[in-house]
C-alpha cells in the first residue's frame, strides 16, 4: 500500500486511526514526493530525526521517481488540470502508484480523479 502524506502527518500528530491504518498493511510505501512533503513540515533537527525514525520503524520503502512516472504525471496534468486543478505533486503520486501497481491510501480523494490503473483507498480521520 502506498500512503499519501496526509496520513503520515495525521500519525505524526498522534492520530490513532492513521496509525492503525498503516499498521494494518504489511507492506508500506510512500512516494519520494510524499517524503519531501512531510519534510517540509519539520521545524528542527529533532523533528527530522523523528520523521526518519518513524519511517524506519514502520518499514516504509520510499519509491523513486522515474522517466515513465514523469511522463504519466504530465499526461494526468494535461488531462485533469482544467477540470479539477490536479496539482503536480498529486499527479506524481498517482503516477507512482500506477507505475508500481499499488493502491493509494489518501484522505484527499477529491485530488484524484478516476484513473485507469489507479486504486484509491479512502482514509477518514477519526478522533
Amino acid at each position: 500500500m502506498m500512503f499519501d502524506s496526509d496520513i503520515l502527518v495525521w500519525h505524526l500528530r498522534g492520530n490513532t486511526s492513521a496509525t492503525s491504518a498503516m499498521e494494518a498493511e504489511p507492506a508500506r510505501e510512500i512516494s519520494v514526493v510524499s517524503y519531501m512533503e512531510v519534510l517540509r513540515g519539520v521545524r528542527d533537527k529533532k523533528e527530522l530525526r523523528d520523521v526518519k525514525s518513524f519511517l524506519a520503524e514502520f518499514g516504509f520503502r520510499v519509491l523513486p521517481l522515474s522517466e515513465s512516472i514523469g511522463q504519466l504525471a504530465a499526461a494526468y496534468v494535461e488531462k485533469f488540470y482544467l477540470r479539477i486543478r490536479m496539482s503536480v505533486p498529486d499527479a506524481l503520486l498517482a503516477a507512482t502508484a500506477a507505475e508500481f501497481g499499488l493502491p493509494l491510501a489518501t484522505g484527499n480523494t477529491k485530488h484524484f480523479p478516476p484513473l485507469d490503473g489507479l486504486d484509491i483507498r479512502p482514509f477518514r480521520v477519526t478522533t
